[in-house]
């Protein structure tokens, strides 16, 4: 499969309250008031490689749409406090006779007027050797639909590598609904295949046919900030309080990565960085001693919660991490 896929999925937070969510804290593996579970991980082990998730809260539970690298497939898992899951379900499996859906992962859910809407990677992966020396192949981003978030139909692949900055692979899509513009938006890792470098922004008004941003990428890392200074990806973007909030993965280098977050008034222009910053770090032992990968925050009764994937050589696996309260504004 194309990049390590280390399981990239931000942790739940909960901060004590004196603590600003962008002020520093004491903690060595996480910062600006977000604390691991300390019974991390939640899910992953006995069941392999489990990542880059995506987590919705639907009445009395928490479902989580993971990517299950052992089966190539993407997956539920159900939990009625975010903290216990059940065992993965196959729910959306690779489709080789497509051409690009060798295996398929990195999904994201929205649910919208009844209907439960999938936009997902597929890659397609060769041997052939590289500068980089990670194998090559490609990457594209499909949709699929579906009436209970189980059985999928309508798989159609959308978007795919035209522009020099997207090099072999767009991957990671994250999407939500414009209510105001009525149309959907979507943020999508773009670059090599083993790992992605920036984010850039597509619209579409039937989550098919999307328009890529002129301005692509909309989101870069930043040489200024050393763990972060290789390459950005795996982002999730929510709306909170009037600002566009980006939770994303940023890279030391090809090997090292940790969450940060930050914040935009358009959710492309101006991103201010949490002063924080990396919110969720590696442990340097545990389940995520090498790498944090891939967040994606919910907030869930008066808490954010937020998963992550933790990778410690070659397994990674699902965590989680708090935040308290519901604020989730800088220091102004």
């Amino acid at each position: 499969m194309n990049r390590r896929e280390f399981v990239t999925l931000i942790a739940i937070a909960g901060m004590e309250s004196s603590l600003p969510l962008c002020a520093a804290s004491n903690s060595e593996d996480a910062s600006g008031g977000w604390h691991k579970y300390v019974r991390n991980p939640v899910l992953g082990g006995q069941y392999g490689t489990c990542f880059d998730i995506c987590v919705l809260r639907l009445q009395d539970k928490f479902r989580m749409w993971l990517s299950w690298r052992p089966k190539q497939s993407v997956a539920i898992s159900d939990s009625t406090d975010g903290i216990h899951w059940s065992a993965p379900q196959i729910v959306l499996e690779p489709n080789p006779s497509s051409g690009w859906e060798d295996d398929i992962n990195r999904p994201v859910v929205v649910e919208r007027d009844g209907k439960y809407h999938m936009w997902y990677t597929g890659q397609i992966s060769t041997h052939e050797p590289t500068k980089n020396g990670y194998g090559n192949g490609h990457s594209a981003i499909g949709y699929v639909t579906s009436e209970d978030g189980i059985h999928w139909t309508g798989r159609t692949k959308v978007l795919w590598p035209e522009l020099p900055w997207e090099d072999v692979a767009v991957m990671c899509p994250h999407v939500l609904w414009d209510a105001k513009q009525k149309y959907w938006r979507m943020w999508y890792s773009g670059g090599e295949q083993y790992e992605p470098n920036a984010i850039g922004h597509a619209i579409s008004n039937d989550g098919l046919h999307w328009t890529k941003d002129p301005s692509n990428p909309v989101f870069r890392p930043d040489p200024g900030h050393a763990w972060e200074q290789q390459r950005v990806a795996g982002a999730q973007i929510l709306q909170h309080g009037g600002w566009f909030y980006i939770f994303y993965i940023g890279y030391r280098d090809i090997d090292h990565a940790q969450i940060g977050l930050a914040r935009s008034k358009d959710g492309l222009t101006n991103w201010e960085r949490c002063p924080a910053n990396p919110i969720i770090r590696a442990t340097g032992t545990g389940f995520d001693a090498d790498a944090c990968y891939k967040p994606y925050a919910v907030l869930s009764d008066g808490k954010w919660m937020l998963w992550y994937n933790g990778r410690n050589e070659h397994l990674e696996q699902i965590g989680l991490a708090t935040h308290d309260p519901r604020n989730l504004g800088f220091r102004s």
